[in-house]
């Protein structure tokens, strides 16, 4: 029998607002509400929506080797990551590729906050709990806390009439804010290419935070349909589909997320897993790489497709596709033979035995509004 999927702190209210759920990640999630995923998408981008991501695992590093000890298992800067701040991060083998990707944030006090994807976290934290577990406290919110992300260009302002103090924020700070009594982590980020926040709030309180927000005009509760397309449109990899245990960051183009004192001629260079099998591919290049993809045609290319040169060699697959709302056009990712990844060069998908016109791109596709100051 399989198992039975497991509901985050919003599951009911989710239900009353007519949301149609799915399996995701082993959990029932919200895939659209009555408004529909091509609204929930367009409203994002004009107004503000707010996403459940409780599904996704918190955990807290604590102790004074905290930073050092993560710096063995990731190939960022922890060390001199400012309180207060966070950043991307990525778990790598010995092969240099991604075990997942995940945020880490400085709390301050030696005690560090981890989000990572709710695919991974179990596997993500018996990683932690074997290799750094004896040098620090590594301890899972799962139960404990859920997250909110409220994403759109009307963020700030709904935000602030909870807590004014956010909207000095900028882009990847993370401050302590108290949101209707309850002590909250929140940080100015997101995953759609908007500004917006994401606010750890104890799980006891997040229904009551959600509806609160909802209560604002500015809001419409969005689900996993548009979180998908708004991420595709801001050129942002989901992982298990853009990247994977055989995927390494230069293949998949996030070598900007190799912080620059582990690098080769970095101050700490290495001393992560993988790190000479990512410090050669930097040195001499890599044989695929991860492009933005622009179809020629309406038709949307899918997750899968092979992709083909003018002669109908195959180069590559699409690894994320659909339709970009604010475009009002299909857009993909896909890994591709290195000699045809120059942007404009024109290739194919092939979808149901008929080839359709691909021009690499760059990324994103649709520009980023973070805050910044």
């Amino acid at each position: 029998m399989s198992q039975a999927l497991l509901k985050t702190p919003l599951h009911a209210l989710h239900l009353e607002l007519g949301a149609r759920m799915v399996p995701f990640a082993g959990y029932d999630m919200p895939v659209q509400y009555p408004l529909g995923v091509l609204k929930e998408h367009l409203h994002t981008r004009v107004q503000a929506g707010l996403f459940d991501v409780s599904h996704m695992g918190q955990i807290l590093l604590q102790g004074s080797d905290a930073a050092r000890a993560l710096e063995t298992l990731v190939p960022v800067d922890i060390l001199d990551l400012p309180v207060g701040l966070q950043r991307y991060a990525m778990f790598t083998n010995e092969q240099g590729g991604i075990l997942d990707d995940l945020m880490v944030a400085n709390l301050g006090n030696d005690t560090l906050l981890l989000v990572v994807n709710a695919a991974c976290k179990d596997q993500d934290l018996a990683h932690l709990q074997a290799h750094i577990g004896a040098c620090c406290s590594v301890q899972p919110l799962f139960e404990q806390r859920a997250l909110l992300a409220l994403q759109g260009p009307a963020a700030a302002q709904v935000l602030q009439r909870l807590a004014p103090e956010v909207a000095g924020m900028t882009f990847m700070q993370l401050h302590a804010v108290r949101l209707l009594g309850e002590d909250c982590w929140v940080s100015r980020s997101g995953y759609t290419g908007e500004d917006g926040y994401e606010i750890s709030v104890p799980a006891s309180a997040a229904e009551a935070l959600a509806r609160r927000l909802l209560a604002e005009p500015e809001v419409q509760p969005i689900g996993l349909g548009a979180r998908d397309s708004l991420r595709l449109e801001a050129g942002l990899c989901l992982y298990g589909h853009d990247m994977n245990p055989e995927t390494t960051p230069v293949e998949a183009s996030l070598l900007w997320a190799v912080s620059k004192p582990r690098r080769a001629d970095g101050a700490r260079a290495g001393g992560f897993p993988g790190a000479e099998a990512l410090f050669r591919q930097q040195r001499e290049g890599v044989a695929r790489k991860r492009v933005g993809l622009l179809p020629q045609e309406r038709t949307p290319v899918r997750e899968g497709a092979d992709i083909v040169d003018a002669h109908d060699n195959p180069i590559g697959k699409v690894c994320s596709g659909g339709f970009g709302p604010t475009l009002g056009a299909p857009v993909a990712m896909g890994y591709i033979d290195s000699e045809h990844a120059a942007v404009d060069t024109s290739l194919f998908a092939v979808v149901r035995g008929k080839k359709v016109g691909l021009k690499v791109s760059k990324m994103p596709f649709v520009t980023p509004r973070y805050y910044r100051g």
